[in-house]
């Protein structure tokens, strides 16, 4: 299936990964071409979205044609040779800046020898294995630290389908970049939502894999909250990137061993095209649907398109029901572990260690929530830590009954740019309107969050697909057989690729 229209100036811009791909190995495309397409409609369409925070046009060229020189010899590096993919600043790209959307980063002495990393950080080191053609870098705020996508360094990012939303975040650039025909590929992060936030707001996909299964290094300083994982258009082409980025690396202490099966017969991509392939993918699979967590509150429109879809499960052979999950909402313990992160990764920037001396360089929402949440003991910490492994045994004992969650993504479709909250909300923190996403980042499982529908104003709804650790290819073949049930459900973006430069 073709992801969009190919009739306008940036035609190639609509095609999947997958697409792309087999358009290269038929000969009918080739890796030049579409880096030039790419780069061409990122002049045209970042200066409205704010998506890139860099872009190296020299080092896309010289990618596209090494990739285009492996076609021509018969010596791919594998499914998604060529593809065009954008990396999240906060990930390491030898030779190349990364400044986390911070002025502490841009303004230090040393600073220029700082943006020239001698270092990949290992997604970065797995997309170029793959192939695959970085064109750029993705804005994200300061730190990552937040659920929207603007820094006092690098501004806001907007949402494609509306210029005067957020797309979330913090990986909104990588989201807005992929909704916006600009490299069907990104990487993100995820310690709290941040690939999840953005996909449901801008109409993507996104997985949070299992803690561990994609390395990082460094280390983020949300500890072992933080997650990277694809960010991409399709469920197909999420699994074909996660088969490239389970790259083990000896650099994160944490990260799991190589798997034991085979990528061809058992990986991600397998999982996915059983899933758009079976006739009844679904049959047999124990659903547990949540709609509110048992504590949430959500828009109507979000209710309607999740219920919808949940109903689509059912028809493709699930066993749904709605259990009583007897949750309670873990905001607190997670304000610990997220702001203790937040405090550290700030305080060798502070004279004297002290942070407050940095408020008037930094965000001022992050300065504000400094103030509200600090002063952590080790006692706080652990309280912390155990009402995250509280959490970890029920959702065990879930999935001893059920194999999938399913609950929305977001509770609400996106609000204005610019701000941290909704208008008149009752809350100043970006955790009071993502209740679905930083509970699993607490208990570390997989999940997956793809689009299920739109609002009356033509906004993005998402669904999110939850499972136990370690089994994230059962979300991905759930996704895609619920993503070719669904059809194309989310209208393209007003800003896009496509609509720009004229036909």
């Amino acid at each position: 299936m073709t992801t969009g229209h190919t009739n306008a100036r940036f035609g190639t811009c609509a095609f999947s990964a997958a697409e792309l791909a087999e358009q290269f190995r038929a000969g009918s495309l080739s890796p030049i071409e579409v880096a030039d397409e790419v780069l061409a409609a990122i002049d045209a369409v970042n200066p409205q979205i704010n998506a890139f925070c860099f872009v190296d046009p020299e080092a896309t060229r010289h990618a596209a044609k090494e990739s285009e020189r492996r076609y021509r010899d018969g010596a791919t590096l594998g499914p998604l040779d060529g593809v065009p993919a954008s990396i999240k600043d906060v990930f390491l790209s030898k030779g190349q800046p990364t400044f986390r959307g911070s002025r502490l980063l841009a303004e230090a002495e040393g600073a220029n020898d700082y943006a020239k990393n001698t270092a990949d950080a290992p997604a970065t080191a797995a997309t170029k294995e793959a192939g695959c053609v970085i064109v750029g870098k993705n804005t994200t705020p300061e730190f990552a630290w937040k659920g929207v996508t603007d820094s006092p360094l690098m501004g806001p990012t907007r949402n494609p389908y509306d210029t005067n939303l957020t797309p979330g975040g913090s990986s909104g650039g990588s989201s807005a970049a992929v909704a916006a025909g600009l490299g069907p590929l990104s990487v993100g992060t995820d310690a709290g939502g941040s690939v999840r936030i953005p996909a449901s707001f801008t109409g993507t996909v996104a997985l949070k894999p299992t803690y561990g299964v994609v390395p990082m290094f460094p280390n983020s300083p949300f500890g072992t909250l933080a997650h990277a994982g694809p960010m991409t258009r399709t469920v197909l082409d999420a699994s074909l990137y996660m088969d490239a980025l389970i790259r083990p690396d000896g650099r994160d202490w944490s990260g799991m061993p190589p798997s034991a099966t085979s990528p061809a017969k058992d990986g991600y991509e397998a999982a996915a095209r059983e899933g758009m392939t079976a006739d009844k993918p679904l049959a047999g699979v124990r659903i547990a649907f949540s709609p509110d967590l048992g504590f949430v509150r959500n828009d109507p429109e979000v209710e309607r398109d999740v219920a919808s879809a949940v109903r689509l499960l059912e028809d493709l052979g699930a066993q749904v029901e709605q259990p009583e999950l007897g949750l309670t909402d873990p905001v607190d313990a997670f304000h610990v572990l997220w702001f203790a992160g937040a405090e550290a990764v700030l305080r060798p920037y502070a004279p004297g260690g002290d942070v407050r001396a940095l408020f008037d360089r930094i965000d001022p929402s992050l300065a504000d929530a400094l103030q509200r949440y600090n002063g952590f003991s080790a006692q706080d910490f652990l309280d912390a830590t155990a009402v995250r492994m509280a959490l970890g045994n029920k959702m065990g004992a879930l999935h001893d009954t059920y194999d999938l969650l399913v609950t929305p993504t977001m509770p609400i479709p996106p609000f204005e740019v610019g701000a941290d909250v909704p208008p008149n909300w009752h809350s100043p923190d970006w955790t009071s309107w993502t209740p679905y996403t930083y509970l699993f980042n607490m208990t570390q499982q997989p999940a997956l969050s793809i689009p299920c529908g739109a609002t009356s104003a033509g906004l993005p709804t998402g669904i999110q697909i939850v499972t136990k650790r370690f089994d994230d290819r059962a979300v991905m073949r759930a996704g895609a057989a619920l993503e070719k049930a669904l059809g194309n459900v989310v209208p393209r973006p007003r800003v896009h690729a496509c609509s720009a430069g004229g036909a």
